[in-house]
């Protein structure tokens, strides 16, 4: 079940969490929002508290803040209504409220309520406010699930011992750490396996540490005929009969929150890093849209809640990283149009806004048709096998 409503929770999740942030920021600004909402599309349930009124509408894959922006008004009907003219008819029953502000009544709003008019300060806390969210949704998963679980350690674990096995024969149990191999410490499960592989008939000495004491034992692999873990070839390798698992080490709260930062810091600069090299044209083919997202999550989803957690932790890095860009419709480019205004001591004209806009609506036109191309590409064999069952045609 989790992994079909997978794609509606990392999407609306990371999403939602992005305006939340926005309309916190307002609100602590002062700036009038008239209008929250969770989802897109018809409302199912909405409830005016106080000035804002809180949607849940029909699509869950996010959710808009609506504030009163004049640069806004070209969007506004994508959020409801416009600011300028009340959209109730004087109806209480349609929520029109002769003591409110527009849209909900006829009082205009009040100068010092627009986003325009407040200091740039207030303005980039708004802007900011909201990859700030991502960030911090990503920050609070990695916290947390280091909490839970602790921090991954080099260090294999016996998942599973087979009876009869030479790792049962030596007296390994299923919950051991293995730490040391032939007296050196064990730094990758790799090394464990290529050695346990190349060393049939030859004893091996473990170092085991069993609920806090250290053990030393004897393992002689016996050679058993089974595919290569690496080329999948079969061919006579070195086996103790034991399965394991990447350790885990409980770390404190302190311990937990300071690689939490330096998990979300070290995923985000990747991601920097690969936006970078995108610039010239490298990894352009691997961009992945709103499809391949979807199938990712599906995917993350059957592996687990804590996968499906990183997945949208990642998500939300990259949600964060994007809006960051200097392109005039996301927070970044809006960050660079309100700091080159402030410079220049003076709004742009409204033509000069409307081409600074066009061309960030391009760009994104432009990144959109790439994702989706190369999500259509990649699944291009089952499309033709739908089209074809759907027109009676095998494929």
């Amino acid at each position: 079940m989790l992994s079909w409503v997978a794609p509606i929770i990392v999407f609306g999740l990371v999403v939602f969490v992005h305006e939340l942030g926005h309309f916190i920021a307002a609100k602590l600004t002062g700036v009038y929002a008239p209008r929250f909402s969770i989802g897109f599309g018809p409302s199912l349930v909405k409830k005016r508290i106080g000035e804002t009124e809180y949607i849940l509408a029909a699509l869950p894959l996010g959710g808009y803040v609506r504030m009163a922006s004049r640069e806004d008004e070209a969007t506004a009907f994508l959020e409801g209504g416009s600011e300028n003219s009340a959209t109730r008819m004087a109806n209480p029953k349609d929520g029109y409220d002769p003591n409110a502000m527009i849209p909900f009544g006829p009082k205009s709003i009040p100068e010092s309520r627009w986003f325009e008019s407040k200091p740039l300060p207030a303005r980039l806390f708004i802007m900011l406010a909201g990859v700030t969210m991502n960030a911090l949704l990503a920050y609070g998963i990695y916290a947390g699930l280091l909490l839970h679980s602790g921090m991954p350690t080099p260090i294999p674990v016996a998942a599973a011992v087979t009876p009869g096995k030479p790792a049962a024969i030596a007296g390994i149990q299923a919950g051991d750490s293995i730490a040391t191999l032939n007296g050196r410490p064990l730094e990758r499960w790799e090394v464990l396996l290529d050695t346990i592989g190349a060393s049939a008939g030859r004893p091996l000495d473990l170092g085991i540490v069993r609920k806090g004491q250290p053990l030393r034992l004897v393992v002689t692999p016996a050679a058993e005929t089974v595919p290569d873990p690496r080329t999948g070839v079969k061919r006579s390798l070195g086996r103790i009969g034991m399965i394991a698992t990447e350790g885990f080490t409980p770390i404190s709260v302190g311990q937990a929150f300071g690689e939490a930062w330096n998990l979300t810091v070290d995923n985000g600069s990747k991601i920097f890093a690969a936006l970078g090299a995108l610039v010239h044209g490298v990894g352009v083919s691997d961009l992945g849209g709103p499809i391949a997202i979807a199938q990712v999550s599906v995917q993350a989803a059957r592996g687990g809640i804590e996968t499906l957690l990183l997945l949208i932790a990642l998500i939300s890095i990259n949600v964060a990283v994007f809006n960051l860009l200097p392109i005039p419709i996301l927070d970044g480019g809006q960050i660079l149009l309100n700091l080159a205004e402030t410079i220049k001591g003076s709004a742009f004209s409204t033509q000069t806004r409307e081409r600074i806009l066009k061309g960030g609506l391009l760009i994104i036109g432009l990144l959109f048709v790439t994702v989706m191309f190369n999500d259509i590409s990649r699944n291009m064999q089952n499309i033709v096998r739908l089209l074809g069952r759907l027109f009676g045609r095998s494929a």
